[in-house]
């Protein structure tokens, strides 16, 4: 892959993570003012097709990120370090470390506000028997969630989310780690990010057009009051 069919596939998923439209051609190179043809274009997405990093949902439209596409776009576009930056930190001062520390409802409301700044659903596992969750309305509210079926899927997760952080609460450390799509214990055309920290195991879910670089700043700052 060219230098420039990598900056382009990276246009079209932050454009589709943002507007949950597929993205054309046009639309590409009048927003990020590309010095290339709409053809050109046309032709390089056809390559990223082949590479099965994007695809067409339906004819005539534009395309969306494959859980191919995703899994590429955060290995090679998403810092796992980045953190939120002094106005965003300044927006959530009310969680200053000394507010937060010590007690497990307070960092059962740092998960209803990381929810809230993140639009998706939020679990913490206290210890492998101790859960808790919140933000099944901001997650439903997500656009993919029109499909009752995922609907359903997500919801028999969070009905068994004890039996589930049971299983996988081992098998983490103080990485983060993000998994997309289907897994053993989570829906297909779901992500999840966890970090572990002091025994306790903290994970964003959304779907797998969720703003990733975005999430991990708001984990790095979970990470840092934990």
């Amino acid at each position: 892959m060219i230098l420039r069919q990598k900056e382009l596939f990276r246009n079209i998923v932050e454009e589709y993570i943002k507007t949950a439209q597929p993205v054309g051609s046009k639309s590409l190179v009048e927003k990020f003012h590309l010095d290339i043809s709409s053809a050109t274009v046309r032709n390089d997405m056809a390559e990223l097709e082949d590479l099965g990093l994007i695809r067409q949902p339906h004819t005539s439209a534009g395309r969306v990120p494959t859980e191919d596409g995703y899994k590429y776009y955060v290995k090679n576009f998403v810092q796992l370090e980045k953190e939120l930056d002094k106005k965003e930190r300044e927006e959530m001062k009310k969680l200053r470390n000394e507010e937060i520390k010590g007690t497990e409802n307070n960092i059962k409301k740092l998960a209803k506000v990381i929810s809230q700044e993140s639009g998706l659903g939020v679990f913490v596992g206290f210890n492998q028997n101790d859960v808790f969750y919140t933000g099944l309305s901001n997650l439903f509210s997500q656009s993919e969630f029109h499909d009752l079926d995922l609907i359903s899927n997500v919801s028999n997760i969070f009905d068994h989310l004890d039996e589930v952080i049971f299983e996988i609460y081992n098998d983490f450390s103080n990485q983060t780690e993000i998994i997309i799509g289907g897994q053993e214990y989570f829906p297909e055309d779901c992500s999840i990010m966890i970090i572990k920290d002091k025994d306790i195991l903290f994970g964003i879910v959304g779907p797998t057009r969720m703003d990733y670089q975005e999430n991990i700043k708001l984990l790095n700052f979970v990470k840092n009051i934990l």
